[in-house]
């Protein structure tokens, strides 16, 4: 299997990870990670927004030869954030967080590996700042996958504290 490969396919993985949420009680689903912090519903909503916001901005910007332009961070999660508690269902934004998903995988399948290499630019910058690699589409997938990893713990520890407090002694 080549590189590319795995490494969509761990992109995509997350999907399968994320089904698990639709026989959690909606207290769950709301509870903030921590304090002051986001709930597995509203980081659902922000992976998903994320990936919509390659697939409609940052691809297609790609392909006419241009850079990336991310927005904002802070604005733009709370557009994710409102819309997890908006009063759409958590099955409804589990279906499009996985077809949002796998919509962008399939995206990234069909660029090709020369595409997903080429050296870009995001927001004006050639290098990432924390790997000082040259910074393509499949590098920000990787990105994008360290990013996936740090919420699917943070969810994970607080749906295990939940599970502990609710364990009978």
């Amino acid at each position: 299997m080549s590189e590319v490969k795995t490494i969509i396919d761990t992109f995509r993985s997350i999907t399968t990870w994320s089904n698990q949420f639709n026989t959690l009680d909606d207290t769950a689903w709301f509870k903030p990670i921590e304090e002051g912090k986001a709930s597995t519903a509203e980081i659902i909503s922000h992976l998903m927004n994320w990936d919509q916001y390659l697939i409609t901005y940052g691809i297609p910007a790609v392909q006419r030869g241009e850079g990336i332009v991310f927005p904002d961070f802070d604005p733009y999660n709370a557009i994710a954030y409102s819309y997890a508690k908006s009063g759409v269902s958590k099955s409804q934004l589990l279906v499009e967080f996985n077809a949002t998903r796998l919509e962008l995988c399939e995206l990234l399948h069909e660029m090709g590996e020369e595409t997903l290499r080429k050296p870009i630019t995001a927001n004006g910058d050639e290098l990432c700042p924390h790997t000082g690699t040259p910074f393509s589409i499949l590098s920000i997938i990787q990105d994008f996958i360290h990013h996936d990893t740090h919420h699917k713990n943070q969810i994970e520890e607080v749906l295990q504290t939940i599970v502990v407090h609710n364990s009978p002694v």
